[in-house]
């Protein structure tokens, strides 16, 4: 018989280990990912720098931590239904002591041996609640597997902004220096004139205030330039010593048929990562109907106790009966209502959770359409802004060179000079405007 509880005791450790290595295979929480050191420099797309910033990212490593969590949890969910054994070995010594007894008018002295007792017991129960209680485990992995989902699209979202905006004030940097070298030259040309009495001091003067206006646009643009590069930093977890090169253009990220392909894209609703929240928290709120239910359910339960007891010398007597199995069956019978008040409360929480789910579906459908619309006006916005400022830069040139040959007034070119700093930051702003439009897009369709 001992024997055989050994080997139950096996086959049931055998079954645990089995179970626990079929679980879906994940990092140990215990030896969390090393950061690799941060380069000198980099030189990245756009695909490059978001996958780089995920590799990096400390937040999206708590959330992945998050998901093992909640595998830890819902084996143990399951575990406490799982059989489970335990061994207790016990030695007693009486020290000589004899118990006495009257038999009649006459005390019998009886011995108390030495003794050890070795016992195994095994046991298992289970319960509605339980079950219910490792799907409830299910639908929060899944929850945590979306959250997961939602923080990486967040955080190559940002990226793209980011890098997007620093690839546009890099152009503006370009324009504006370009600018101030040739307005620099009109300056010099026209203080040469000045010299020789063929101008007067006050043009002159007026083009220097051009010049300032520039190289106030020009520190401004760097600063928001730098601001813009150490968000980025930020983004790819790097100091603020590593030099970072952006090889992609801004034409190329912003082409039509770039624009034309994400605009054609079907929305599917079920890839919202929104709606896929909503849809499992329905579903949560669904199985803890079904677990207040279970509170009404019975609870069974098995026990198997092996017990070998080996005395040190004659005398003692055994009490403990060497195999014991024991099975029990509890019911509840009455709450005073605490029960159903339990049922309906989950009831009417599951009834709001369907109300949400179907109020968002009708939602989505007119936030997809207006996220549509919003792109498309913003790529027209776009393209208007962007022959504007080339525009405006011939308009510039040319009038610039007409002041040089005397055709054109200094009213003129201050205008010219305004209008060309007006269409940068008008082109500026529509850039950010378009590619905010394409982030919120296909964050909501969920494309990476």
């Amino acid at each position: 018989m001992k024997k055989s509880s050994l080997i139950i005791l096996t086959g049931c450790l055998l079954a645990l280990s089995i179970k626990a290595s079929g679980q879906d295979h994940v990092m140990d929480a215990t030896n969390p990912m090393s950061f690799t050191s941060a380069p000198a420099s980099v030189s990245l797309t756009l695909e490059q720098a978001q996958d780089f910033a995920v590799e990096r990212n400390r937040s999206l490593k708590n959330a992945s931590l998050a998901v093992q969590e909640a595998y830890a949890q819902r084996w143990q969910t399951i575990a406490a239904m799982l059989p489970s054994a335990d061994a207790s070995f016990a030695y007693s010594n009486y020290l000589g002591y004899e118990a006495e007894m009257k038999m009649g008018s006459m005390p019998v002295k009886i011995a108390m041996p030495n003794v050890h007792q070795f016992s195994i017991t095994a046991a298992v129960g289970i319960n509605g609640q339980g079950i219910v209680g490792a799907l409830l485990q299910n639908i929060a992995i899944d929850m945590k597997k979306i959250a997961l989902e939602q923080s990486e699209t967040e955080l190559r979202s940002n990226v793209r902004t980011s890098y997007m905006t620093v690839l546009v004030l890099q152009d503006i940097s370009t324009l504006l220096d370009s600018s101030l070298i040739n307005i620099e030259k009109l300056a010099g040309m026209t203080q040469n004139a000045v010299n020789a009495g063929a101008a007067e001091q006050t043009t002159a003067d007026q083009i220097m205030v051009r010049i300032n206006t520039i190289k106030n646009n020009i520190q401004s643009n760097r600063r928001n330039l730098e601001l813009s590069m150490n968000s980025l930093r930020v983004l790819l977890a790097l100091p603020a010593e590593t030099q970072i090169t952006l090889t992609q253009n801004i034409s190329d990220m912003l082409s039509a048929e770039a624009i034309l392909k994400q605009l054609g894209e079907e929305f599917n609703i079920r890839n919202n990562l929104n709606y896929q929240l909503l849809e499992k928290n329905t579903q949560l709120a669904e199985r803890n109907v079904h677990m207040a239910g279970w509170a009404y359910g019975p609870t069974v339960s098995l026990a198997y106790n092996y017990t070998n007891q080996h005395y040190y010398s004659e005398g003692g007597f055994r009490m403990t009966p060497p195999n014991l199995v024991q099975v029990n069956v509890s019911m509840p019978l009455w709450s005073s209502g605490k029960r159903a008040a339990g049922v309906v409360e989950k009831k009417i929480a599951y009834e709001e959770a369907r109300n949400t789910l179907a109020e968002t579906t009708d939602q989505l459908g007119i936030q997809y359409q207006q996220l549509r619309f919003n792109l498309n006006n913003a790529y027209e916005t776009y393209l208007n802004e962007k022959e504007n400022i080339d525009v405006t830069k011939r308009v510039f040139a040319s009038t610039t060179e007409k002041f040089r040959y005397g055709t054109a007034s200094n009213l003129e070119l201050t205008n010219a000079s305004n209008d060309l700093i007006t269409a940068q930051s008008t082109y500026v702003q529509a850039v950010l405007t378009l590619v905010n439009a394409q982030v919120e897009l296909d964050k909501f369709l969920n494309n990476k």
